[in-house]
């Protein structure tokens, strides 16, 4: 099943529920259903900032102490969570279930000047539609950029490799080049590190992370799949992803947040080699709309 394909029936799943409580809130209290329709909604809003809350709830039993220069007060904490909680629903609400509304096709010319292609590499239970904000930033900005969406949803992380190694052929060979810079969110980051394990770094000249679990998430524990079992610290597969010298890195850097919601604990993203970059007050999901992200993340392509 494609994480699109989920979505939807996710969704078509709670609108159902929400219209056979909408029935019964009118025919047992007498409701308008205009007011059923109101209470509804207020309790789709309510679910999404339960979701969230669980993930924030998880990031602070096992969080670490940030760096200097990275922690957050109160009320950046409180707008850190409304922001990911919009960014929750603007990805699994609208955005990706129906990706090919929001997403056109990559349109991939010939590389000018010397930049090497981008190829943006999503994470886990999301397809290409992720990277709507970023890939318009990237572009905005001159780059030539790719995407992909991993199939099936809940795979063996190893299984979305070959997909991966297809789509670098097809975006080199649109671009003329020879080489690309890998770009991955969350899982994203673990399934490029499993190409490199793979195909080794002669089509990669530059890895970049953001917000990647580079030694599993105590939140793992809660997902679903082979993929889902493979992100949980100490697993066999993250034992032998990490190593010594098991994947041919290119130059790296590694971008996380200090408050992230998702890969805890937030220093789980520190990678032997790479360069780190941490950052304060943004969430998981928030770094795809994230200006910060897009600038920094600019930056580190126009050192390369």
């Amino acid at each position: 099943m494609s994480a699109t394909t989920l979505h939807r029936l996710m969704l078509a799943g709670e609108l159902v529920f929400y219209l056979l409580l909408g029935l019964f809130l009118t025919g047992r209290f007498g409701l308008l259903w205009q007011q059923a329709v109101g209470l509804a909604l207020l309790l789709a809003v309510a679910g999404r900032f339960f979701i969230i809350g669980v993930t924030f709830a998880f990031s602070r039993a096992h969080a670490v102490t940030p760096p200097a220069g990275c922690r957050i007060g109160a009320l950046r904490g409180i707008a850190l969570y409304v922001r990911e909680v919009a960014a929750f629903f603007a990805l699994f609400t609208l955005i990706m279930p129906f990706e090919r509304l929001f997403m056109r096709a990559d349109r991939i010319g010939r590389s000018e000047g010397g930049r090497l292609p981008l190829l943006l590499v999503h994470g886990y239970q999301c397809n290409r539609g992720f990277w709507l904000e970023l890939r318009g930033r990237l572009e905005r900005a001159g780059w030539q950029v790719g995407t992909i969406s991993l199939d099936p949803v809940f795979s063996d992380i190893d299984g979305y490799v070959e997909q991966v190694a297809r789509r670098i052929e097809e975006v080199c060979a649109a671009a003329g080049t020879e080489q690309l810079i890998l770009v991955g969110h969350s899982m994203g980051g673990l399934v490029s590190r499993a190409y490199l394990r793979r195909h080794g770094n002669a089509r990669v000249a530059k890895l970049v992370t953001l917000g990647s679990p580079h030694h599993g998430s105590k939140l793992a524990v809660l997902g679903l799949g082979e993929n889902g079992r493979q992100m949980v610290p100490g697993s066999d597969w993250l034992a032998g992803l990490n190593a010594p010298g098991a994947v041919p890195l290119p130059p790296t850097a590694s971008f996380y947040s200090c408050q992230d919601n998702y890969v805890m604990p937030q220093d789980s993203s520190l990678l032997e080699g790479a360069k780190v970059v941490p950052l304060a007050g943004l969430g998981h999901l928030e770094m795809a709309f994230s200006p910060e992200i897009a600038r920094r993340l600019l930056a580190e392509l126009a050192a390369n």
